[in-house]
């Protein structure tokens, strides 16, 4: 049965749509052909305009100025559009750069900033091949098969974090429970409980850690990003205990599940594409070019909202003041106008004008890192890869902000 422009609207606050590619993309192509931006009401969420073409992604994002972060960057249920609203007052809501505008985002974010350039990126970078080959070997001491998420993926990015934090290879399980549970709080295998109190655990729990941490930090700095955090002024003063946990949870968050979204979407996108897994094989200097093809086919992050400040004319539609747009980044990452062929798997595609960092001012702080830590476990894998398929049916999680595989079974055979 063929989907009304309202359904494929609604489709977009689906979390179930996200663990169903064909469902999520056939919404999407749909809303771009028909109604590029569209008005969404869905039930148990507040409306808001659906933004599905590359270029009006780009021209909001843009316009950051007109288009602000708050009051609602993510898209949330009604009932949590309250509780953060409700939160922000008393100012005890999690407060990320996601979250933030100019000037704040702009002081903020700057706190951050050197440890992912690239000469810092340089620094790091033997310790990510060190954790690539790890990863690599820990697959052949499984043997000839694994669940190549639970037992890979998920485990190289976020020891990466931990290092770039500082933070001690035994606080590992704690963080990848707590940083699952924070994006899969819409997913029955993910989430903590059911109820928005059992959601807000998961937060207290971040909070409990990253003040300790914080006030471990101040007491005794350490040459790590954890204390740059830790000891960073605006203004003259340190960041207050909200804004300071804020800082790390987005880093901790963000660049663990987007990255390992990344690879385990990756390497199922070479095992359903053999020929392309043969090209990367057979002409390795390909790798950058593939590395952002399995970014831009994965799409780790879904969308985030933002909040028109005056009334702004888009394709001759009205978005008045105070309505919310969603950005949906994997509708652009297929936009026909700007990708040839988009559906297809293609490590050599070059250009490649993807969106799935954002773009402008909110720019992913962290996309460098991604795309080394990306190549770094490839190249470390390809060369051992003599055979790989499938070894039962993958599962996506369900939910509508950052998502990507939560299993992929895989057999394989690894030299050495």
């Amino acid at each position: 049965m063929s989907l009304t422009v309202e359904e494929a609207g609604r489709t977009l606050a689906d979390p179930d749509a996200y663990a169903d590619e064909d469902r999520l993309h056939a919404a999407m192509a749909l809303l771009r052909r028909e109604r590029p931006v569209s008005w969404v009401e869905a039930p148990g969420y507040n409306p808001f305009w659906a933004i599905t073409k590359h270029a009006d992604v780009m021209e909001i994002e843009r316009n950051h100025e007109v288009f602000l972060n708050a009051p609602r960057p993510l898209l949330t249920t009604a009932e949590w559009d309250e509780i953060n609203r409700t939160r922000a007052e008393q100012g005890i809501a999690l407060r990320t750069l996601v979250h933030m505008d100019d000037p704040d985002h702009r002081v903020v974010r700057a706190i951050g900033a050197d440890w992912f350039r690239p000469k810092a990126m340089r620094g790091l970078e033997p310790r990510i091949k060190e954790l690539a080959r790890r990863y690599v070997d820990r697959m052949a001491i499984l043997g000839d098969s694994c669940d190549f998420v639970r037992q890979v993926a998920v485990h190289y990015p976020l020891y990466v974090i931990l290092s770039l934090l500082g933070l001690p290879e035994s606080d590992f399980d704690r963080m990848l429970k707590l940083t699952q549970e924070l994006f899969g709080g819409t997913d029955t295998d993910m989430r903590r409980g059911e109820t928005a109190e059992e959601t807000l655990e998961v937060l207290t729990d971040f909070f409990a850690y990253f003040q300790e941490l914080t006030k471990a930090r101040r007491a005794r700095p350490t040459d790590d990003l954890a204390s740059a955090i830790a000891n960073a002024k605006v203004d003259g003063e340190p960041l207050n205990d909200y804004d300071t946990t804020s800082y790390y949870v987005i880093i901790a968050t963000a660049g663990h599940d987007t990255t390992s979204s990344t690879i385990s979407g990756g390497l199922r996108a070479l095992i359903d594409n053999p020929d392309q897994l043969r090209r990367l094989r057979d002409e390795p200097e390909l790798m950058p070019l593939a590395v952002d093809e399995m970014i831009r086919w994965v799409s780790p992050v879904k969308e985030f909202m933002r909040t028109a400040t005056r009334d702004y004319e888009l394709r001759d539609v009205k978005i008045r003041a105070g309505e919310s747009v969603l950005l949906s980044y994997p509708s652009a990452n297929r936009d026909e106008e700007v990708f040839d062929d988009p559906f297809r798997f293609d490590v050599g595609r070059d250009p490649n004008r993807h969106l799935a960092f954002g773009f402008g001012v909110h720019y992913c702080l962290g996309a460098a890192l991604a795309r080394i830590e990306t190549r770094a476990f490839f190249e470390e894998l390809l060369p051992r890869l003599e055979s790989i398929e499938l070894d039962g049916t993958p599962e996506s999680t369900a939910t509508t902000f950052v998502s990507g595989l939560k299993r992929l079974p895989i057999r394989y055979s690894l030299r050495g």
